[in-house]
């Protein structure tokens, strides 16, 4: 809405133009365009001074059409265009990000979360390299949390056997948080967990799992593997040759169980067994 305003005075009568000189009459020169008296400005309609160039409310040059009639809205424009600029570079940047992703960060949680490269950690085959084959990596939102945990365990331990400690420490969390998410974890998922924690430092994490799985199975091979790995890595040689003398007395027994995790983990309890 215009603002109010002084009632506009009748336009000039004939007489001289305060800027050229010239006779002029009505409301603008018709020589040079200057205001006469009773001029408005077309922008916010606030009354001119005779001979002005520009409007002394809003800068609207005297004589030139506005954009809208409420003061200052000549600059709505520019602002609308500014916005769109910005969209559209945040648009280009986003584009150029998806497109071009850092390569360790992007191919190693794809190669994590889909297909392992090289040597399984479990002692499976090598399969071929999912990239260079052109070979989709699975959909991991098909896949179980307990599926993806495992494929993020397989990867992070392969990846620790190559001396990798960055890549290692990068996906630990990742690895740790899979497992939290898997219901009700049987002693294979903790203590996944707990070799997670151990070859990133996290031994507070790792004595948590090793005592989880003890508190249910005393003789459980895989806890007991896990509270050594955990006293070799605080220090506590003592400790850990403690519980390297458990595995050796509830080695036969617990293998007898034929468990399924034994088999998974056979060598970790064959270095535990060959631990000095």
């Amino acid at each position: 809405m215009t603002p109010p305003s002084a009632p506009v005075p009748p336009a000039s009568a004939q007489g001289k133009c305060p800027s050229c000189g010239e006779p002029a009459s009505g409301h603008f020169c018709a020589n040079c365009g200057s205001p006469l008296a009773g001029a408005r400005c077309a922008a916010c309609a606030t009354i001119l001074t005779p001979g002005a160039k520009f409007c002394h409310r809003c800068g609207n040059a005297a004589g030139a059409p506005g954009v809208r009639s409420a003061a200052g809205a000549t600059t709505l424009p520019w602002a609308i265009a500014g916005i769109a600029l910005v969209a559209f570079v945040a648009l280009l940047a986003g584009q150029r990000f998806r497109s071009t992703p850092p390569v360790d960060a992007a191919q190693a949680q794809a190669q994590a979360q889909g297909a392992p490269q090289g040597e399984d950690a479990r002692g499976g085959g090598a399969p071929p390299d999912a990239s260079a084959q052109g070979v989709r990596a699975p959909d991991i939102s098909n896949m179980s949390p307990r599926e993806r945990a495992d494929r993020l365990y397989d990867r992070i331990m392969r990846l620790d056997t190559e001396g990798k400690k960055d890549s290692v420490l990068f996906f630990a969390p990742m690895g740790i948080a899979a497992y939290q998410a898997v219901s009700d974890p049987d002693a294979d998922a903790r203590f996944d967990m707990g070799r997670i924690s151990v070859v990133a430092g996290a031994l507070p994490v790792a004595k948590s799992e090793a005592d989880s799985i003890l508190a249910k199975q005393p003789t459980h091979l895989l806890g007991l593997v896990l509270a050594m790995q955990v006293a070799r890595a605080s220090g506590d040689n003592a400790g850990a040759s403690a519980y390297r003398a458990k595995i050796h007395a509830a080695q036969k027994s617990e293998l007898a169980k034929k468990l399924s995790e034994y088999d998974r983990h056979s060598a970790d309890i064959r270095d535990a067994l060959a631990d000095k």
